[in-house]
């Protein structure tokens, strides 16, 4: 039995469609990891959020505990964080390669950067760029939940 052209073309297109697939089986599995980054970056957002409340409740009860409150100032301000009135907000910038988790106030620095494909946590080494070495994996069930628990709003989780 020879073979012609055509068999050889007919084996290639059949290559070139399990290529393709395996190209669209990686591709969706890649977006999904890329849309986990995103809402893991989110839940860490929260997080920061939620541990910039929780220090600055413990700071006003302290204020009362030591000097008291007599014009109401520190239990008003107590009131307004467990409302959700806070002045520091986490938000995501993302860039081409990076999410970049910046602090805001009355004015804006970075605190955080997490690469949108594979969710490596760094440390901003500036506002443009991270630091070279990678500090945690959000893909990592452990790092991400012990980032979930113990971030805190002025990033010294980040330094080793």
């Amino acid at each position: 039995m020879t073979t012609t052209f055509s068999d050889y073309d007919f084996a290639a297109q059949c290559a070139d469609a399990n290529t393709f697939a395996d190209y669209c089986a990686t591709q969706d599995a890649r977006n999904t990891l890329q849309l986990n980054v995103r809402k893991w970056t989110l839940m860490l957002c929260d997080a920061l959020k939620q541990n910039y409340i929780d220090c600055s409740i413990k700071l006003h009860n302290r204020s009362i505990a030591i000097d008291g409150d007599p014009n109401n100032y520190h239990q008003g301000q107590i009131d307004a964080l467990k409302n959700g009135e806070c002045d520091y907000d986490f938000i995501i910038e993302s860039g081409r390669k990076y999410h970049k988790i910046v602090m805001v106030t009355n004015q804006r620095s970075v605190h955080a950067f997490v690469d949108k494909k594979t969710g490596e946590v760094y440390k901003a080494a500036s506002w443009r760029g991270p630091a070279k070495d990678v500090r945690f994996d959000l893909r990592l069930i452990k790092d991400r939940e012990w980032l979930l628990e113990k971030a805190d709003w002025a990033g010294s989780y980040l330094y080793k």
